[in-house]
């Protein structure tokens, strides 16, 4: 079976499917390169990301890691760890996920690095899987969405800073992602840190 994308990588959906199909078809697809998500019988196919995708990743996972250390909070990185549920129909796998915190039963932050536009609504996903923030990259831009309840129903909020990490400058984070060389953005954002102490 051949799959052809087009030259901006947008994602192939196929749709009317059920969990136990999709599962199937998961098995079959089962390959490097391929990434599949699924939320409410919509099944989307997307090609493993190019460089540009792969550079902002790894340089969001770099900076927030060395806050996280910074501040001294007991973390775990948890990658692109595959996120399901079949009462929920849906299954996702983020671009980066963290634990904050010792013993926690999943990620209590995702990140996604928004390149190509189309597919699944991540955030649904996202709230059905109980995840509790979750930020957008997308244009130079970033987005972050927190988990909450409104009148009995789990719904994200955007907010301007993490309530998961209050004391991060979302504004300095955001300029050292973007910056060209990856080592001067490293330094620039330790030196940001320097009168941050730690709480552990």
């Amino acid at each position: 079976m051949t799959f052809v994308l087009n030259p901006l990588d947008t994602p192939i959906l196929v749709d009317a499917m059920t969990w136990r199909e999709f599962k199937a078809v998961e098995q079959l697809l089962d390959r490097p390169g391929m990434r599949l998500s699924f939320l409410d019988g919509i099944l989307e196919i997307q090609r493993m990301p190019g460089e540009q995708h792969e550079r902002i990743k790894e340089r969001v996972g770099a900076l927030l890691e060395l806050y996280l250390l910074q501040i001294g909070i007991d973390y775990t990185p948890t990658g692109s760890m595959t996120l399901e549920s079949e009462s929920g129909l849906v299954k996702r796998e983020a671009d980066k996920s963290y634990k904050l915190g010792p013993n926690r039963p999943q990620p209590d932050l995702v990140i996604e690095i928004v390149i190509t536009s189309g597919g699944i609504n991540k955030l649904e996903a996202y709230r059905r899987l109980g995840i509790s923030e979750v930020w957008f990259w997308e244009n130079n831009r970033l987005e972050l969405y927190h988990l909450r309840s409104n009148d009995g129903e789990m719904v994200y909020d955007r907010v301007s800073a993490s309530e998961l990490l209050p004391e991060l400058d979302t504004d300095i984070f955001l300029a050292c992602v973007n910056l060209e060389n990856h080592v001067e953005a490293i330094r620039t954002f330790q030196r940001s840190l320097q009168n941050l102490k730690g709480s552990g």
